[in-house]
């Protein structure tokens, strides 16, 4: 991901920083989306993820002044979520922790999946099994395939945003996608892009 913002973001980020709240609410309707989805993955209720990420944005608007742009306001954002829902789950930061290099491997990247307008409602029904057996998983490992798959961050920036080796990112991420494939496998909906 580019740590560059685009040329309006910069303008909204700037504009923001001198206290302008309809800059601030256009950063928030950029990336709000991201950041719930990130709080609903790690905490898995859409209430706790709403408020997490309502209090994000809280966060940020009062930090903004002091934001170095030394990663992407994307990054900055994600970081801030995800402190918060460590802190509300204090577990997970312990198994994140504990992720170790034992068994990480170089993955493939993840490859998008093509549209078949004949086999939609297939495709729809398979990728609501997945979810599923991701919202399964264990919740370190959910919150690194949602980084990663859905949020499509690179290994560094995961690395970065959990304070963890890039070996225990790709660790991780090797012990969930075991974990989804023997799932996937027994409901015959395994996909290519968990290879």
């Amino acid at each position: 991901m580019d740590t560059n913002p685009s040329p309006s973001e910069a303008k909204l980020i700037q504009q923001a920083r001198q206290g302008s709240a309809d800059a601030f609410a256009a950063l928030v309707d950029q990336h709000q989306m991201f950041v719930y989805n990130l709080a609903l993955r790690t905490l898995g209720s859409p209430d706790d993820a709403a408020d997490a990420a309502q209090e994000a944005f809280v966060r940020a608007w009062l930090a903004l002044p002091n934001f170095r742009e030394q990663s992407s306001l994307r990054t900055w954002l994600y970081r801030i979520t995800l402190n918060l829902c460590l802190n509300r789950v204090p577990r997970l930061r312990r198994q994140i922790n504990e992720l170790t290099s034992d068994e990480a491997l170089d993955l493939p990247e993840p490859q998008s999946a093509a549209f078949d307008p004949a086999a939609s409602l297939e495709t729809r029904q398979r990728r609501a099994l997945i979810h599923a057996e991701i919202d399964r998983l264990p919740e370190q490992y959910r919150l690194l395939v949602t980084l990663r798959y859905q949020d499509d961050l690179a290994y560094e920036e995961i690395a970065g945003l959990l304070n963890i080796p890039v070996s225990a990112v790709k660790t991780g991420l090797f012990r969930a996608k075991g974990r989804l494939r023997q799932a996937l496998i027994g409901l015959n909906v395994y996909e290519e892009q968990f290879v």
